[in-house]
């Protein structure tokens, strides 16, 4: 099929009515797909972009997020929301604007047109996944707009492409001809719209070429051979034929099975979403309409089904990036938002050995920090919350509370909400409680719940899978801990009986040496130090016996600045600091003695120092800063109970790469290291127990780009 001149390109050109798509889609994608994209890169690409620009801040300064000061800038709302976020935020906005193009007249089957096209786009993207190719989202869109040349077709000849439709009974060959004696098949007006938009990609191609022989399609690019056998396989009057799949077998060698369930999947997800909505898709009915107005909501209905679609798909995603508990709970709440304008949204945690639920907070509210104390006995009595996690059936409290009096736990949650009322969205797996999900909302939202309460009980289930696979992970992880920590005590006792002779040996003869250079005061005071650091080793070797003890402290009176610095002269004497990293001390003048461990004290600077410095092995600056701090009670009766709340705050500031984004929720756990294989991953997991074991706090900032900030604070 050759992309021949035609006038009939001209007349489309000078058409107000183009379905547009916004030219920087894809390099969105592509940017947020790029493992060292900037955030600087990404922000500017959205900001060409007027309409996701406002989406993006909308989201952001929502009430979920409750942030103290308003979001000004793309770059800050993209470090919040997230890569993936964002662009399930701007292929949603782009698909809905191809949507919303379209005209509402009698004789074209927009129903159909636009079940032909989902299908279409959900096995693009699952062939995609299928076979490995880069870009899922890039084979959605491209399936997804596929026919878009039927649509312009009919927006710019609406009389003439009426007659070709009726005259063609369905007859994709007599179509194209047809379409041809008009100036041009769809495939070719398709491949020229994109082409329109500017988009770098294959887009186009996919679309130019989705109608030709199998002969041409065997050595074509992976996205034309994905769209063709997607194109195939969601005709709805070849579903399941035996040709069509010998087709698609014979472009990607899938077998049968593969393919009946590649295609029963989608038929079930394109389905379910519009029977979530209400919509009526059968193709095999009378295809008289109803009139102008049954089109038109079926149009809006289905513009929702693929925005919502599409953004369910992304928290699917996001759910199985998601590290822990508190990362699915932000997930699944910002998926609420976005997917329902639901903005308070609570959380209640089945605890199996209280057999009760546990109130969470999942959101940065000061105000629902209560919710964490909320602890709700399942058995005993009767009320809102428990009623639905019993009966696993999405519930609002209008409803039940006609039939039921709202107990004092229910008034609570409610009044927490602030709002008239609560849907409940229980969580449940393989017939175990895993809790529920409460909603605010006003009684003339409550149409909009009950229309979707099949979508919503999709994500309670979704949720209840993640959060289970999160305890299964949790549970395992422990148990492997347990089983290092005991192997590295079994270890750890030999290598101490082992070494305890050696060091002692070393450990003489410094003694000796001392004796023979107690006149040259420089050399002495290297033997101090050699002899403080043998010291130290045997009192570590002997901390090793048992993890599993608890240690008593050996709390002396240290000075903080004096310690810092101590710890900085042996690194520059032991030549552990290349030239070309500086250390800068910025030491707070008359810093107050604390009382503390100074061995263990000294064990965490010497891994943050040793920390920052391998991250930078071409070279940088390490800043060392001490500063102290009060903040004491103006309460005379606080100040009877705590007399004051001084601290000593330590930062190790360095300009090295950064903390990758993807180890950071994991930073201070065991084994978890971004230097490769040759590091344990230890040093920061020690830390933190070790300042956690001395009531300190420990905490870090990067952007994953460049610079890391650990911030030790400590109390006097």
């Amino acid at each position: 099929m050759k992309e021949n001149p035609s006038p009939i390109f001209e007349k489309i050109e000078t058409s107000k009515q183009l379905p547009s798509l916004p030219h920087i889609l894809l390099k969105l994608i592509e940017a947020c797909n790029k493992e060292d994209a900037r955030i600087q890169e990404i922000s500017l690409i959205i900001s060409k972009d007027s309409s996701l620009s406002a989406k993006v801040m909308a989201l952001v300064n929502s009430a979920y997020h409750h942030l103290p000061n308003k979001v000004a800038s793309v770059e800050q709302a993209l470090v919040l929301l997230g890569r993936d976020t964002v662009k399930n935020i701007a292929i949603s906005a782009s698909i809905k604007n191809i949507f919303d193009s379209a005209k509402d007249e009698s004789g074209f089957n927009l129903k159909g047109f636009w079940w032909h096209s989902l299908m279409c786009a959900v096995l693009s993207k699952s062939i995609a996944t299928k076979i490995g190719y880069s870009s899922p989202e890039e084979a959605f869109l491209a399936g997804l707009v596929h026919d878009i040349g039927k649509l312009v077709l009919w927006i710019n000849f609406t009389e003439q492409y009426k007659d070709i439709i009726e005259s063609s009974h369905e007859n994709i060959d007599l179509l194209l001809a047809k379409e041809i004696q008009l100036g041009a098949s769809h495939p070719e007006v398709g491949a020229w719209l994109i082409k329109q938009w500017k988009l770098k990609s294959f887009i186009s191609d996919a679309v130019l070429y989705h109608h030709e022989p199998l002969a041409r399609i065997f050595n074509a690019l992976p996205l034309i051979k994905i769209v063709y056998v997607a194109n195939i396989m969601s005709s709805e009057e070849n579903q399941g034929n035996k040709v069509n799949f010998m087709l698609a077998r014979e472009i990607f060698g899938f077998s049968d099975e593969e393919l009946e369930e590649l295609n029963s999947n989608a038929r079930e997800e394109v389905g379910h979403v519009a029977h979530f909505l209400g919509i009526d898709l059968n193709l095999k009915e009378d295809k008289e309409t109803d009139g102008r107005d049954k089109e038109l909501k079926v149009r809006e209905n289905l513009s929702r089904q693929v925005e919502a679609a599409t953004l369910f798909q992304g928290t699917l995603q996001n759910l199985l990036k998601a590290y822990d508990e508190n990362a699915i709970l932000r997930v699944i709440s910002e998926a609420l938002q976005i997917l329902f304008d639901l903005k308070i949204v609570l959380f209640f945690l089945y605890d199996q050995e209280k057999n009760a639920l546990k109130g969470k907070s999942a959101r940065r509210d000061k105000s629902f920090n209560l919710l964490d104390g909320i602890l709700i006995p399942v058995q005993e009595g009767k009320n809102l919350l428990t009623d639905a996690l019993k009966n696993a059936n999405p519930t609002d409290s209008f409803s039940y509370f006609k039939k039921n009096s709202p107990t004092i736990i229910d008034e609570l949650v409610i009044r927490l909400t602030g709002m008239d009322g609560v849907a409940i969205i229980p969580m449940t797996v393989k017939e175990q409680y895993i809790g529920i999900i409460v909603v605010g909302l006003n009684e003339t939202r409550l149409s909009n719940i009950q229309d979707n309460l099949k979508m919503l009980s999709m994500i309670g289930n979704q949720t209840a899978i993640a959060l289970y696979a999160d305890y299964l992970r949790q549970n395992q992880a422990r148990l492997i801990l347990d089983q290092r920590l005991k192997d590295a005590s079994t270890l750890a006792r030999k290598v101490v009986h082992e070494v305890n002779t050696p060091l002692s040996i070393i450990k003489n003869y410094t003694k000796i040496l001392e004796k023979k250079l107690a006149d040259k005061d420089s050399d002495f005071e290297e033997l101090k130090i050699i002899n403080e650091e043998i010291n130290r080793v045997v009192r570590l070797l002997h901390g090793l016996y048992d993890f599993s003890k608890i240690k008593l402290q050996e709390i002396n009176t240290v000075d903080m600045n004096n310690l810092l610095s101590e710890v900085v002269k042996v690194f520059k004497k032991t030549l552990l600091i290349g030239n070309d990293i500086d250390i800068h001390l910025n030491l707070w003048h008359s810093l107050p003695l604390i009382n503390t461990d100074e061995d263990k004290l000294k064990q965490v600077f010497i891994n943050l120092i040793q920390n920052s410095l391998e991250s930078m092995p071409k070279g940088g600056n390490l800043y060392i800063t001490t500063k102290y701090t009060s903040n004491k009670p103006s309460d005379e009766l606080l100040k009877d109970i705590r007399k004051t709340m001084e601290s000593v705050e330590i930062y190790f500031i360095d300009d090295g790469p950064g903390i990758p984004v993807d180890i950071q929720p994991r930073l201070f756990d065991p084994f978890v290291t971004s230097k490769g294989d040759k590091h344990s991953g230890l040093g920061l997991s020690i830390v933190y127990n070790i300042i956690k074991e001395l009531k300190g706090n420990i905490s870090f900032k990067s952007d994953g780009i460049s610079g890391t900030e650990f911030k030790i604070v400590l109390p006097i």
